[in-house]
């Protein structure tokens, strides 16, 4: 009796231990472990270091086309009339000398990339690794396959690319990028299992725990990058599922070429530039040291090297602006 007096005065007083519709999500971090936080932690410290840059680049770039539009509203005023209009329309000749030299690059651009559909290298970026990522993760990844683009598009002789399983934030992200809608890319919301099921034996993924070295590009191959941030937390991540998949794999043949130095991994559009300039020159040793940093690397004998994984880098890469560090070809 007493039990149930105590359990009527509970439930008077709004006391009664009833589980919580709507709990408070455990916070990611708990579940990682002490290296993978410190990791995380340096991730959110260089993501909020680049957006201040950031914010300061844009202020910059702000003062000094103020401050050309007053040098040059200067220059007309101290002008007589005469030399005024001339100035005005050579101008204006330039600008649109510009435009035009910009819409033939963007003419041949276009038809270099519709061509690569029919003939060029296959290669693939798989994205179906979303949902291990957070959303700065899935943010650096996105700038990185925007750089891709960008490289791929200056090629004479560009690759096919393709992006499959694009869907959820990923896609989300990926469209909110000026002109994504325009891209000359493949979009595949479906597996690239799926998307080239006719095709299966042609696939090969790109993953330095291979036992397979890449030593040339087969035009009728397949060739899939893995889209993942910090691979550290999820090793042999992409080897494990190409082995379930029963497709083959292979590691860019670095090792031969080249010693890596502290930092041991590749990002996204490294891999896919050094694929890139392979396809341009047929030659590895170039491709690795036009694109790979030299904080990465240190020349000399390729004994007892370590292969380069390609995954994500906490770091910018250096020759480009446009693309933040996240995994990439494991």
């Amino acid at each position: 009796m007493n039990t149930t007096m105590e359990a009527t005065q509970n439930e008077q007083n709004g006391q009664v231990n009833s589980p919580d519709p709507n709990p408070s999500p455990v916070p990611q971090h708990q579940s990682l472990s002490k290296n993978a936080q410190k990791k995380l932690l340096k991730q959110q410290k260089y993501e909020a270091k680049k957006a201040e840059k950031k914010a300061q680049m844009k202020e910059q770039k702000q003062r000094d086309a103020e401050r050309k539009r007053k040098e040059w509203d200067e220059k007309l005023a101290a002008l007589p009339e005469d030399e005024r209009l001339k100035l005005i329309d050579s101008r204006k000749e330039l600008r649109r000398e510009r435009m035009e030299k910009r819409s033939e690059e963007r003419g041949q651009k276009i038809q270099r990339l519709t061509q690569a559909k029919e003939t060029g290298q296959n290669i693939v970026v798989d994205l179906e690794f979303s949902h291990l990522m957070t959303h700065s993760e899935i943010h650096s990844l996105v700038q990185q396959i925007m750089y891709c683009y960008a490289v791929n598009g200056r090629c004479s002789s560009p690759a096919h690319l393709w992006l499959t399983g694009c869907e959820g934030e990923m896609e989300t992200q990926l469209q909110r990028l000026p002109g994504f809608d325009k891209w000359i890319i493949e979009k595949e919301k479906q597996s690239y299992i799926k998307a080239f099921s006719d095709r299966k034996d042609d696939l090969v993924y790109l993953t330095a725990d291979s036992e397979t070295v890449l030593h040339e590009l087969d035009p009728t191959k397949v060739y899939i990058v893995g889209g993942l941030v910090d691979r550290n937390r999820w090793k042999g991540i992409t080897m494990k599922k190409a082995e379930e998949q029963g497709i083959h794999t292979a590691k860019l043949p670095i090792g031969a070429y080249m010693k890596m130095s502290s930092s041991q991994v590749l990002t996204v559009n490294q891999v896919i530039e050094i694929l890139l300039k392979f396809l341009e020159t047929k030659d590895w040793k170039g491709s690795f040291f036009q694109v790979i940093p030299q904080r990465k690397r240190t020349e000399g004998d390729s004994e007892n090297c370590q292969e380069v994984d390609g995954e994500d880098c906490e770091e910018e890469t250096e020759k480009k602006k446009r693309c933040l560090e996240v995994p990439s070809y494991d």
